[in-house]
C-alpha cells in the first residue's frame, strides 16, 4: 500500500514533493524490496495485442486488453512483463526470440495474445498486423504457428501457460482464395494437445467457436482473467473455472472459454499464496496506521488524496479528510494573501501614475476587501489547525486505549490459563493423595481372610459364573461337571489358568475382578442375543429364519415329476391305445331337421315308413 501511495504521488509529478521526502519514499521502497522472500520464483510474461490490421478492419479491444493484462501481471509481482502492441511479422518474431531467452531461467512463463487467429488443416496460427493472406498458402509464410509460441516457453521449469484471446470471427477467411479445395479452414481455433508436461493453453472460446468483444473497452474474457488469475494461492484450474463462469454469465451462455493441457496433483498458482504468520498476530490496522503516518510526514494534498483512494472509509479516512481541509484552508489563505499583495501593488501603481481618485478609491476598496478576506482565511486556517490537532490527539488516545485494552486482555487470559492449570494440578495431586491414603488404610485394616473349603466356595463361584455369563445352570452348591465346564469356559475367554476341578478362593477372586460379561451369550437357532437375554427372531410374512439366523424369503416350490406320476401316466396312455376305436362311416343323412353325419356303427339303407310298413325310405340301419 505504501507503494500505491508513492506511485499515486509520482503520477501527479515529482515537482510537488520536496526532494528529501522523495528520497525518503525511495528508501522505504528499497527496504520493502529487501524484506521480500529471498528465494522467490522467477516469473516472466509476454503480452501481445494486435488491433491495427492493414488489410482488414481495425479491432477495437486487443490493445486495451493487452494493457489490462500487462498491468495485471505487473501488480501480481512478475519479474519481467513485456507489452507489445500492433506487431508485424518481423516484430512478432523478434519479440518471441527475446522472450524465449528470458524464459530459459524462469520458473513460470506466460504468453497472452489478443488479435486475429485462424485454423488451417487442424493447425492454429496467430496473424500479425501486416498479413495480407490473399491465398490459403500465404498463411504458412505470413502468420505465426502456435507451436512457435510453445517452443518459446518450453524452457520454463514449473509452469508454461499460453492464453489466446484470438477466437474472433476471422475476416481473412471470407476473401482468401483456395488453392486446394480439400484444405480445411476452420471457424475459430482448433483443439490442441500440448506435449510438454505442466503446459496449459487457454482459449477465449471453445475450439471451433468464436469469441465476443463485448460492449465495453475490454472483452469479457480479458475482464474475467484480470479478476481471477492474480488471486494469491488460487490454483490455475480453479481460476480458469471462475473465468469460464463469468464469461458464460456475461455472454448469456454464448461463449465458453476452454483450457487444454494438464497439470499435476499439486496446486499451481500464478501468484504465490501470501505467507501465513505463525507468531503473535499484529494489529490489523498497523499497515493502515503506517500509511497514515507516512502521509502525515509528507503533509501535502497529493499524499492525502492517495491515502483516501486506498482507504476511503474508517477512522483514519476521517482524519485524512480533516488534514485535507487544513491544507485547503492554508491554500485559501495563501491565495488571499497573494490577492492582497497584488491589490497593494495595483494601488501603488495607480498612485504612482496619478490615477483618478475614483480608480484609487476602487483600488483602496479592493485592497481593503482583500485584506479582510486574508484575515478571514487566516482565522479559518487557525480553526482547521485546531480541529486537526484535536483529531490527532483523539487518534493517539484511541490507539493508546486500544493497546492498553489488548494488553489487559492478554494478561487476563494468561492469568486465567495459569489459574486453570494450577487448579487442575492441585486436583490431580489431591486425587493421588486420596488414592494412596485409601490403599494404605485398606492394607492396614484388611483382616486376614479365613480359609474356606471347596464345598463352601462352590455356590459363590457358581453365582459369579452366572453373573459373568459363563454358566446357565442354577447355583446349587454342587460342583459337578457342568460347573467345571463353566469354569473352563471362563478360563478360555478371560485368559486365566484356574483349576476347574474344584471351586477355589483364587477362582472366586478372579471372577469378582470382572465387572461385566466375559463369556459370550449363545442362543439356540431362531433366537438372537439382546443384551443378556435370547430373543426370538420374528420375520415378516413371506420370510423365514435361515440356518444363519437371518430372515430370508420363502421360495415357492415348483411341481416336480416323480417316478409314481410317470408310471400312472404311462398306464393311462397304454389303456387308451388298447381300447377299441369306433369308426365312422363317413355317410350323411338328411331329413326335415337338416343334415348330419351317420352315427358310428350305423349305415344308410331302405327302411319302412312309420305306420304303413310297405313304403320304404332311406334311413339309418344300426346293428
Amino acid at each position: 500500500m505504501t507503494l500505491q501511495i508513492l506511485s499515486g504521488i509520482a503520477s501527479k509529478g515529482l515537482q510537488v514533493i520536496p526532494f528529501r521526502l522523495f528520497l525518503f519514499g525511495l528508501l522505504i521502497f528499497a527496504i520493502l524490496l529487501a524484506c521480500g522472500p529471498a528465494h522467490a520464483e522467477k516469473r516472466v510474461a509476454l503480452v501481445i495485442g494486435n488491433s491495427a490490421y492493414k488489410s482488414v478492419p481495425r479491432l477495437a479491444n486487443p490493445t486495451s486488453d493487452a494493457a489490462l493484462i500487462g498491468g495485471m501481471f505487473r501488480r501480481a509481482g512478475f519479474d519481467a512483463v513485456d507489452v507489445k502492441l500492433d506487431l508485424s511479422a518481423a516484430e512478432m518474431r523478434k519479440a518471441l526470440r527475446e522472450y524465449g531467452t528470458r524464459a530459459r531461467d524462469a520458473d513460470v512463463a506466460v504468453v497472452y495474445y489478443a488479435g486475429h487467429g485462424m485454423e488451417v488443416d487442424g493447425n492454429n496460427y496467430l496473424i500479425p498486423t501486416d498479413a495480407i493472406l490473399e491465398t490459403d498458402t500465404d498463411v504458412f509464410d505470413e502468420a505465426f504457428p502456435l507451436d512457435r509460441v510453445l517452443v518459446a516457453i518450453e524452457p520454463a521449469k514449473q509452469l508454461r501457460l499460453v492464453i489466446l484471446d484470438a477466437c474472433r470471427d476471422n475476416p481473412f477467411a471470407k476473401t482468401m482464395k483456395r488453392t486446394v479445395a480439400s484444405r480445411a479452414i476452420g471457424r475459430g481455433l482448433a483443439k490442441v494437445e500440448p506435449t510438454s508436461p505442466n503446459t496449459m493453453v487457454a482459449f477465449a472460446a471453445k475450439a471451433g467457436s468464436t469469441a465476443s468483444d463485448g460492449d465495453s473497452r475490454n472483452s469479457p474474457f480479458a475482464i474475467a482473467l484480470s479478476d481471477h488469475l492474480p488471486k494469491p494461492g488460487l490454483d490455475l484450474r480453479k481460476a480458469f473455472g471462475f473465468v469460464r463462469d463469468d464469461v458464460l454469465k456475461s455472454t448469456a451462455n454464448k461463449q465458453e472459454p476452454f483450457v487444454y493441457g494438464s497439470l499435476g496433483g499439486d496446486d499451481v498458482a500464478l501468484v504465490p499464496p501470501k505467507p501465513v504468520a505463525t507468531g503473535p498476530q499484529p494489529n490489523p490496522q498497523s499497515e493502515l496506521r503506517r500509511d497514515y503516518e507516512l502521509a502525515l510526514q509528507m503533509g501535502d494534498r497529493d499524499a492525502w488524496e492517495a491515502f483516501l483512494r486506498a482507504y476511503p472509509d474508517g477512522f483514519y479516512a476521517d482524519l485524512a479528510k480533516v488534514q485535507l481541509k487544513k491544507i485547503a484552508a492554508e491554500e485559501a489563505r495563501a491565495a488571499a494573501t497573494e490577492k492582497a499583495r497584488l491589490a497593494e501593488e495595483e494601488k501603488a501603481r495607480l498612485a504612482t501614475e496619478r490615477a483618478k481618485k475614483a480608480e484609487q478609491d476602487k483600488a483602496v476598496a479592493a485592497a481593503k476587501a482583500a485584506e479582510e478576506a486574508r484575515i478571514a482565511a487566516e482565522k479559518a486556517k487557525q480553526i482547521e489547525q485546531a480541529k486537526a490537532e484535536a483529531a490527532e490527539q483523539q487518534r493517539k488516545a484511541a490507539e493508546a486505549a486500544a493497546a492498553k485494552a489488548l494488553a489487559e486482555k492478554q494478561a487476563a487470559e494468561k492469568a486465567a490459563a495459569e489459574a486453570k492449570a494450577e487448579a487442575a494440578a492441585k486436583q490431580a495431586a489431591d486425587r493421588q493423595a486420596a488414592e494412596a491414603e485409601s490403599r494404605k488404610i485398606a492394607a492396614l485394616s484388611a483382616p486376614p481372610a479365613p480359609s474356606a473349603s471347596p464345598g463352601d466356595l462352590a455356590k459363590p463361584v457358581q453365582v459369579e459364573l452366572r453373573r459373568v455369563g459363563c454358566m446357565t445352570a442354577t447355583a446349587d452348591g454342587e460342583w459337578n461337571s457342568a460347573s467345571q465346564r463353566s469354569l473352563a469356559l471362563f478360563n478360555k475367554y478371560a485368559g486365566t489358568k484356574l483349576d476347574a476341578k474344584l471351586a477355589s478362593a483364587d477362582a472366586l477372586d478372579a471372577l469378582k475382578a470382572k465387572s461385566g460379561r466375559v463369556c459370550p451369550l449363545v442362543c439356540d437357532h431362531g433366537f438372537r442375543a439382546d443384551g443378556d437375554q435370547c430373543v426370538k427372531i420374528t420375520c415378516r410374512a413371506g420370510y423365514r429364519v435361515s440356518d444363519d439366523n437371518e430372515c430370508e424369503k420363502v421360495q415357492e416350490k415348483k411341481p416336480v415329476a416323480t417316478r409314481d406320476d410317470s408310471r400312472k401316466r404311462d398306464a393311462e396312455r397304454k389303456q387308451s391305445e388298447s381300447a377299441p376305436k369306433s369308426e365312422a362311416s363317413g355317410q350323411i343323412i338328411c331329413n326335415q331337421a337338416g343334415c348330419r353325419p351317420v352315427a358310428k356303427g350305423c349305415r344308410l339303407g331302405s327302411v319302412p315308413t312309420a305306420g304303413s310298413g310297405i313304403m320304404k325310405m332311406t334311413g339309418e340301419i344300426c346293428n
